[in-house]
């Protein structure tokens, strides 16, 4: 959609990413990578740059994930129209403001609402919710981000659904009543991987406390990330 061209084929471009993390000697961390148009004048049109470049970088976890009840509010900024919430891009300005509010009024995230006033996402995160009666429901991709680590965990829910803690999971239009009413609410993330919220603006949701099915979630994916299937795990060579 950016109508950028690639500077490599996707398998040197996978390979690239792979040495980076190798020379980093980094074991728990991120990597990031981007794609710009690359250097050229300071106009609207690419017409102008060189040549398409490629970026990638590895950053060091200084602590371990936080995973303790959080609280949210409802985000005034205007969320970004689906055919640009939907890609990933570096067009971060309303997400930075969305979580500029967060932090200016205590709390950890905003919560973005669509057009039509359902639940979306949060700045950088994906959100979900339990309801009472253990349905684990989550706000249907086609407005929002489809993250990488909320589409995971949704697969490894199954293995909740099989043991019986939740009945069964749902991509779909979630009213703010239901949400607030619901007796779990989290976001997935990578930054987050599955963080609970206990409060959502005056609301407390449930009983206040991290409930059993973001805990159970949470230990799934950190089992996935140690020693889940290799089509979603690669091996680096330190």
């Amino acid at each position: 959609m950016a109508k950028i061209s690639l500077p490599f084929d996707r398998e040197t471009m996978r390979s690239i990413l792979i040495q980076t993390v190798s020379a980093s000697k980094c074991r728990n961390g991120s990597l990031r990578y981007w794609l710009s148009a690359g250097h050229g004048d300071f106009h609207l049109s690419p017409s102008g740059c060189a040549e398409s470049t490629f970026y990638a970088i590895v950053t060091q976890s200084s602590t371990s994930s936080d995973h303790t009840g959080i609280k949210v509010i409802t985000s005034s900024i205007p969320i970004k129209p689906p055919v640009f919430a939907t890609m990933k891009s570096v067009n971060y300005l309303p997400n930075a403001l969305c979580q500029m509010e967060a932090e200016e009024n205590g709390c950890f995230a905003s919560i973005w609402l669509d057009s039509e006033g359902f639940v979306a996402e949060g700045p950088n995160m994906n959100v979900a919710f339990v309801t009472y009666d253990k349905e684990l429901m989550m706000p249907r991709f086609d407005k929002i981000l489809s993250g990488c680590t909320a589409k995971r965990v949704l697969k490894l829910s199954q293995e909740l659904v099989k043991k019986g803690d939740i009945r069964g999971v749902s991509t779909r239009d979630v009213t703010v009543e239901e949400g607030k009413n619901a007796e779990e609410m989290m976001l997935f993330g990578s930054g987050v991987l599955v963080r609970p919220i206990v409060q959502w603006d005056d609301q407390v949701i449930g009983n206040g406390n991290e409930g059993p099915v973001a805990r159970a979630l949470l230990e799934l994916l950190l089992q996935d990330m140690k020693s889940g299937p290799s089509t979603v795990r690669t091996p680096i060579p330190y």
